[in-house]
């Protein structure tokens, strides 16, 4: 049996991430612990850590993006307050690394910088998207030297989006008609006239579709479009014919878009060619991750990377030349590894690791399974069981993902490997209306909120009873944002299945989460949430939410819960767990609340995350009998056993 790791080792800011590489291809930045949180260091190409320079120097949250510019003396970079998400851009010098950083992105509050991009049109220059109309996303180009800002595109209407050519001029624009379905426009240059281009779907793509890139020679458009298959696939649009060619594709397997949702912390969809702007490669789900070189030319560079590791591609940069690349690589067992690569000589060397001191031997294997839903609909999932234990009868805890448009993937996972460690198995399934198994995949859950969405989790667990790995009396539930009100509908729809649950940020009032997401999301949701699950606004709809909704169903509730809350979310308000607790406690029902006072939408600060993951463990360890790990006191670690 292994020994026990400490919730610390899995979850305290890992020692070094996020590596790039500059423009010039002299330095590399990353992220490492400084001031008690995520900072950003840079460095010298042949220099190590102990020549390192800490360029940012937040104390309150850690960083997670940066962007490095055009002019070697400056790094940008995004910070909120206390995940509150009101992101702004803020400059550091280089030159002058201990002066306070810069606020090039003063705002009123509620308004926050959705992204931002060097320009190629102008030196010295950001494009800057944020909303300083709250419900409209506009252009700003920003001069990074002295903060001056300038409209360089006001968004015509809320819910358009306006894509930019290498000239930094309109190009493309995409927006949802009344019937939901995405419309194309060509942009005139001259005139700025838009004129349709292409219709594609509705339902199938709950995000949107996703990536939106235009080709450098801003004759095309890059999309992820089904076309006539199930499969997801990179497609160009002609810009003068509209005729689609595709560019990606793998049969039997879909692009994945996590990416896109997520690019400062997750691997991208694409990458993208920082010389040329053309598409070098796509990433497509499947069992492992599949990478598909695009670029011939960048073929051969990509076979000297996938050298360096077993695992999969996961981030990638290079200097202009394309000759200097860092790379990151996704394993299930090592936490990422950063690599520096050297085309024109073939040097390669281990840059760090963001967990030296996880042994990737002691720790657990995913596995990938599949099997039927009960109506025949095909399930992926991912097993985890901890090397050194008899996979028989153990206590499982059923892991649901967050979204619901989004999928569990092949890689390493703290979570995961925590409940592991402590005797679980852990099992993950891309229930119905996931993303990356396909169109009939995710549309199969219009309507199936509390409904067949919910029978997927309970069918997997069934599973894994079946296949001998799991106790049927000792099955758990967790999952954050959706997947805490999946965990939530998992002990109100079926009381007496799980043995414990946990709610994560969970929405508990599907009718009062849709009311409070901020304003100016509400005209990206007809094809997610108004499709998939209603409009608060219609009566008729607003009953059926109500009736899938844990809230309404909580005098059901006996199952033994634990709930955490960011006190800043703006996604799923702090009231969604209030009211769900509230129930509970005037029925006095226990239950387990923690609130932090600085997060948002999930834990950011490792002590906080250090607090929930130590409450789980113990939570889980009394009610389905896993391993824990014993403490001296509330702050340090004591020998685990």
């Amino acid at each position: 049996m292994p020994d026990l790791i400490a919730v610390e080792e899995f979850f305290a800011d890992p020692d070094f991430s996020g590596a790039s590489i500059s423009p010039d291809g002299t330095r590399i930045a990353y992220r490492a612990p400084a001031h008690g949180r995520r900072n950003v260091w840079v460095r010298g190409i042949e220099e190590d850590h102990d020549d390192a320079i800490c360029v940012t120097h937040d104390a309150r949250r850690g960083i997670t993006t940066y962007y490095w510019t055009d002019d070697p003396r400056w790094l940008l970079y995004l910070q909120d307050t206390d995940g509150n998400e009101d992101w702004h851009l803020y400059r550091v010098d280089l030159d002058a690394p201990d002066e306070p950083a810069v606020d090039l992105t003063p705002m009123v509050p509620g308004s926050r910088v959705f992204g931002a991009e060097p320009s190629t049109e102008v030196p010295g220059t950001v494009l800057v998207w944020m909303n300083q109309r709250p419900m409209f996303i506009d252009v700003f180009r920003v001069d990074v030297a002295t903060g001056a800002a300038t409209v360089h595109l006001e968004q015509a209407e809320p819910g358009e989006t306006v894509l930019l050519d290498r000239h930094d001029r309109p190009a493309f624009a995409s927006q949802l008609s009344e019937d939901g379905v995405l419309e194309f426009f060509t942009i005139d240059p001259g005139s700025g006239q838009k004129h349709l281009l292409q219709r594609l779907g509705g339902a199938e793509y709950p995000t949107g579709t996703q990536p939106q890139l235009v080709t450098p020679d801003g004759k095309g458009l890059l999309v992820g479009t089904y076309q006539d298959s199930d499969d997801l696939r990179l497609v160009r649009i002609d810009r003068e014919t509209g005729q689609q060619t595709v560019v990606a594709a793998v049969a039997g397997h879909s692009l994945d878009i996590m990416g896109t949702m997520a690019p400062d912390v997750l691997p991208p969809t694409v990458f993208v060619s920082r010389r040329t702007g053309e598409v070098l490669a796509a990433r497509f789900v499947g069992d492992r991750p599949r990478i598909q070189v695009v670029d011939p030319d960048f073929a051969e560079v990509y076979a000297a990377l996938a050298q360096l590791s077993d695992g999969v591609l996961g981030t990638l940069s290079s200097d202009e030349s394309e000759q200097r690349w860092v790379a990151t690589f996704i394993h299930d067992r090592d936490p990422a590894v950063a690599w520096f690569y050297d085309h024109a000589t073939g040097e390669s060397r281990q840059l760090f690791c963001a967990y030296p001191g996880l042994d990737p031997e002691v720790l657990a294997p995913m596995t990938a399974v599949e099997f039927p839903a009960r109506d025949e609909l095909p399930l992926h999932a991912f097993l985890t069981l901890q090397v050194g234990i008899e996979p028989r009868n153990l206590p499982l805890v059923m892991l649901v993902h967050g979204g619901p448009w989004a999928h569990d993937t092949w890689g390493y996972d703290p979570l995961v490997q925590l409940l592991a460690n402590r005797g679980y198995a852990v099992l993950q399934v891309n229930f119905r209306g996931s993303t990356g198994y396909g169109k009939r995949h995710t549309t199969a859950a219009i309507g199936e909120f509390a409904g067949a969405m919910h029978d997927d989790i309970i069918d997997a667990a069934d599973w894994a009873v079946a296949q001998g790995s799991a106790d049927p009396q000792r099955i758990g539930i967790m999952g954050g944002s959706y997947g805490g009100y999946a965990a939530l509908v998992g002990i109100t729809v079926t009381p007496d299945y799980f043995a414990a649950a946990v709610d994560y940020v969970g929405i508990s009032d599907l009718a009062n989460f849709l009311r409070t997401l901020p304003p100016f999301t509400r005209p990206y949701n007809a094809n997610s949430w108004y499709r998939y699950v209603g409009d608060p606004e219609d009566p008729a709809q607003e009953a059926d939410m109500r009736a899938r909704s844990p809230l309404t169903m909580a005098d059901r509730i006996r199952t033994p819960l634990l709930v955490a809350q960011g006190a800043n979310d703006v996604r799923v308000v702090r009231a969604e767990s209030d009211s769900i607790v509230a129930s509970l406690r005037e029925r006095g029902i226990p239950v387990e609340y923690l609130v932090a006072e600085d997060e948002g939408h999930g834990f950011a600060n490792p002590e906080n995350q250090i607090q929930f993951y130590r409450a789980v463990e113990q939570h889980f360890a009394r009610h389905l009998g896993g391993r824990v790990c014993d403490r001296l006191g509330a702050d340090e670690p004591a020998p685990c056993r």
